[in-house]
């Protein structure tokens, strides 16, 4: 939740939609913390989610579009999206590029180390499919001294320029800004993030 309450605190009426409980649990205690009652979270799929209305914009940061890793999904993202932007609104959103995937993730393997905590990260990127599998260890350090060891795979897709704006203009919107960082500055072909700001055609 940590864009939803940078744009609350703008001034925004902001509503969050997450598939998973537990990062919706964190953004709900967070709103606990920071004595917020007034963001509606959402326990929804952004292929298929259902608002009670439409809204000015919508926002998908930190590369939430490269987790819809199954054929069609980007387009039924989009469609559901545009349904539910007002006339013109506007919708913003970052992917991982192709670049980050063949270069910084590719088959390469990491080790991330915090306080009381190890991650072991190993990459294993299919090129032919676009689809980059992070199998994730963590261990974390318990308060008896023991450390508890988790295990994930997430999964993450390869979308090129031509497939997002192929499937934006399928779903009626307009173009208005693709980016290589926040700076508003032209994507470089080195460049780990793509930033993309379209306008829903009505």
């Amino acid at each position: 939740g940590a864009m939803t309450f940078e744009l609350h605190g703008r001034g925004y009426d902001m509503t969050g939609v997450d598939l998973s409980i537990d990062m919706l649990s964190v953004a709900r205690d967070e709103c606990y913390d920071r004595e917020i009652d007034n963001i509606l979270w959402l326990l929804q799929d952004m292929r298929s989610f259902e608002l009670y209305g439409t809204v000015n914009a919508a926002v998908c940061c930190l590369d939430g579009i490269n987790h819809l890793t199954g054929k069609g999904d980007i387009d039924k993202c989009f469609a559901t999206v545009h349904n539910y932007l007002d006339p013109d609104g506007l919708f913003l959103f970052d992917v991982n590029t192709p670049y980050k995937f063949e270069s910084f993730y590719g088959n390469n393997d990491y080790i991330l180390e915090d306080e009381g905590v190890t991650v072991c990260w190993q990459n294993d990127y299919d090129k032919e499919k676009g689809i980059c599998a992070f199998n994730l260890s963590v261990f974390e350090e318990l308060e008896n001294g023991l450390w508890q060891r988790s295990d994930e795979t997430i999964k993450e897709k390869c979308y090129s320029k031509e497939e997002l704006f192929s499937s934006l203009e399928k779903a009626g919107f307009e173009i208005l800004g693709f980016f290589g960082g926040y700076d508003f500055s032209d994507p470089t072909d080195d460049c780990l993030r793509w930033h993309i700001v379209a306008r829903c055609k009505k």
